[in-house]
């Protein structure tokens, strides 16, 4: 695929682009380079210019200006942009708040509007807090309400229905206040995590709910329908408020989720607070918005700004140092002028959404690259400078942004809502209510070839999957360059780099060079926090990040994170705890017993004459499915299948996955290897059964080998780089920013 030199796109890159973002013909075929994509961006963003009085050349100029950002790869747009700008769908924006009324009406709008959303290639946020509880009274129809969980599972169901635009799949938040009624089943609804797979969940927590805690106080709930407390027979209904917490922790330590936004913080730190109150968030949890309101997000490169290494005295009062501050605020004003254009630019999926986005004029411009920028400045991620610089960089964006806003609003006028925000207060002249966001940056931060938004590295090589089912170890651009130029980089080197998430352990790589490339498991939680918190200090919105932990990490550990994030100031707080999460594969290849002992041949266990076992039938798309599993000594020793009326091809197929999944057990492969191979497996006719999505004959088998023999044992005991199995390309899934996203292939859940 041709593209122009300069842009120095990796071939991962390259691949991505040609997945998802660049045009293609009726045949599917790509007809235009990466350079046609970002001149058909900018010239279509560029048009808005019109609006505001600009002639031809004015806008030619514009666009020219944006062309040269993006090619550079020093600001690049969120993916809607890039992928339906100038083209038909015309669907720009990120993230969308949708309000759920307490109204059969009002729940099925709102599930409506979530699908025309994720058609048009957008992730929708949701507050269920005004619904009433579980067992409430439903005057007109003499009923009882079924709750917010139960709503829950019917978006999620219509979310799994849409497919988003041919590009992207449905993502949702759902944000439950930690004073309704429904809150502990609300915390533990995603405990079979083969449900609400479409959801991310956080628990609102509100300053009065800190507040018990921290004194060992009652906490009440409060009935939405009613406005008043939650009474049961005419009882006063408290819970203990360390209950809830620590049912939040244990889920959180169990799963990664929920997580929790601190909602009374967001709101007073909220530009338009009191005229409008923020419910929710969108998916990542760092854009909290008010009900209609959606966000356009971009990010710039920080990597690309980084002069050389900072001195030995470096302190924070020497900012000429190191970074290109000159460029970077050329950059930043170029960034807000771009997303300032494209609310003008977009084709809204709501009328509604059109309104209120207009009304506030919100734009999001983050960062990405970071963990890069402090490798080329030689600094640890975890150092006492890098936090230092971190809120330096933050507070300079957000100024810069700020200031470019206040001229833009000179000339073309303030946000609608300027009246009843902040600024109206203070007498600021803004075009746009918010300016800056810290989003995750999964498949644009591929495209640039840096790190994903102020993330430290999740590992610094790993294996990724290529076109023909080949695995090929992708390595961190600046570690193979310094290995290259330091003499210590060889084949195996870089294999064994492959296989496991730190370098701490290696002595083939020098001490000052493992110093910088600290990876997330490197960084203590503590550590992890201090860092959201230096960027949340000067960021309008949230910050997207995850608190990584090990597998080792106690609940313990989870609590006085969730603490720290709320003394930091933090709005928000997402941890994963590695191997948590069932289903989950290797991302690197880990040493074995078998592969110490190279060259012996396994051994495959003869059959007996008589084995024990069950059979059980499971809905697929292709009919339905019967398994059987025999057992040896209470584990599996082999698989057999049947299926329906599904033609000669499907049963072919069905019994060689059967035979190899028996030979596999027969060499006692164990059965949780076995389970994440095939788990998530997609097929063209994904269908519900039992209440959950069973993707193909492979996921149905697995499935089944789960419920009766799979053990969250087996799966902490693999080690190594984990994830989800991403659904497209079966690779390995990392928890980064808060979603699980694809670096083979740019997949994402958010």
């Amino acid at each position: 695929m041709p593209y122009d030199q300069d842009m120095k796109l990796s071939d991962n890159a390259l691949a991505v682009l040609k997945k998802r973002y660049l045009a293609k013909d009726k045949q599917g075929r790509v007809v235009e380079t990466p350079k046609d994509l970002f001149g058909r961006v900018a010239g279509f963003i560029a048009e808005a210019d019109r609006n505001y009085g600009a002639d031809e050349e004015q806008v030619v100029t514009t666009a020219s200006g944006f062309l040269e950002v993006m090619t550079r790869l020093e600001f690049l747009p969120n993916s809607p942009t890039l992928m339906n700008a100038g083209r038909p769908l015309g669907q720009l924006s990120a993230c969308f708040v949708l309000p759920v009324g307490d109204s059969m009406e009002e729940i099925f709008e709102a599930n409506k509007n979530a699908a025309l959303i994720h058609k048009s290639g957008g992730g929708t946020g949701f507050s269920f807090s005004r619904l009433r509880p579980r067992n409430s009274a439903v005057a007109s129809t003499s009923g009882v309400a079924s709750g917010p969980v139960s709503f829950m599972k019917v978006f999620n169901a219509a979310t799994e229905a849409v497919k988003q635009g041919g590009t992207r799949r449905g993502a949702n938040m759902a944000i439950l206040r930690v004073d309704h009624p429904d809150i502990l089943e609300f915390i533990t609804c995603k405990d079979d995590t083969s449900e609400m797979t479409n959801f991310n969940l956080s628990v609102a927590i509100t300053d009065a709910f800190m507040e018990s805690l921290e004194h060992g106080r009652p906490h009440p709930l409060f009935n939405p329908h009613t406005g008043l407390t939650h009474t049961i027979d005419g009882d006063e209904v408290l819970l203990d408020a360390r209950e809830i917490f620590d049912l939040i922790i244990d889920r959180a330590w169990r799963t990664g989720e929920p997580g929790v936004i601190f909602i009374d913080r967001m709101n007073r730190l909220n530009p338009t607070y009191p005229a409008e109150t923020i419910e929710a968030t969108n998916p990542c949890g760092e854009q909290p918005l008010p009900p209609y309101d959606s966000c356009n997000l971009g990010s710039i490169n920080l990597k690309a700004f980084v002069k050389g290494p900072l001195p030995a005295d470096y302190t924070v009062s020497s900012p000429s140092h190191g970074l290109d501050w000159e460029r970077l605020a050329a950059v930043i004003r170029t960034g807000v002028h771009f997303l300032d254009n494209v609310i003008d630019r977009n084709k809204y999926p709501v009328p509604a959404i059109k309104e209120q986005t207009i009304k506030n004029r919100r734009i999001g411009l983050g960062v990405m690259g970071w963990a890069d920028a402090l490798v080329r400045l030689g600094l640890p991620y975890n150092a006492e400078q890098a936090f230092q610089l971190g809120e330096e960089v933050m507070a300079f964006v957000q100024n810069e942004a700020r200031k470019h806003s206040s001229e833009l609003a000179k000339t073309r006028g303030r946000f609608p809502n300027w009246e009843n925000s902040v600024y109206a207060r203070d007498n600021v002249a803004m075009r746009n209510a918010a300016v800056t966001t810290i989003a995750p940056t999964g498949t644009i931060s591929i495209l640039a070839g840096v790190s994903s938004g102020i993330e430290p590295y999740y590992a610094v090589a790993f294996e990724r999957n290529v076109m023909n089912g080949t695995r090929l170890i992708e390595t961190n651009p600046l570690f193979e360059q310094i290995a290259l130029e330091s003499g210590f980089h060889s084949d195996d080197l870089i294999r064994k780099v492959a296989s496991r998430r730190s370098l701490s352990d290696m002595t083939e790589i020098p001490d000052e060079v493992k110093a910088v490339f600290l990876t997330a498991a490197d960084i203590s939680p503590e550590e992890h926090i201090r860092m959201q918190a230096a960027f949340q200090k000067h960021c309008d919105a949230s910050v997207s990040k995850t608190i990584n932990f090990p597998a080792s990490a106690a609940r313990e550990d989870v609590r006085k994170a969730f603490e720290l994030a709320y003394r930091s100031d933090c709005k928000g707080v997402t941890i994963y705890r590695d191997n948590s999460r069932p289903n989950q594969v290797l991302s690197t290849r880990t040493t074995t017993e078998t592969d110490k002992s190279a060259g012996t041949v396994a051994q495959v266990e003869k059959r007996p004459e008589a084995l024990p076992g069950i059979t059980e039938k499971i809905r697929t798309g292709y009919g339905n499915l019967y398994v059987t599993v025999n057992t040896r000594d209470g584990r599996p020793f082999e698989v057999f299948a049947h299926i329906g009326k599904s033609g000669y091809t499907t049963m072919a197929d069905t019994e060689a996955i059967c035979r190899l999944i028996s030979l596999a057990l027969r060499t006692r492969v164990p059965v949780g290897q076995i389970i994440r191979q095939l788990r998530g497996i997609g097929g063209s006719s994904p269908v519900f059964s039992g209440g959950a999505k069973v993707s193909s004959i492979p996921d149905a088998i697995a499935q089944v080998l789960s419920r009766h023999f799979g053990s969250d044992e087996e799966t902490a005991d693999m080690g190594g780089v984990a994830g989800e199995v991403c659904p497209e390309c079966s690779g390995v899934m990392i928890f980064d920013a808060g979603c699980f996203s694809c670096p083979s292939c740019g997949y994402s859940t958010c």
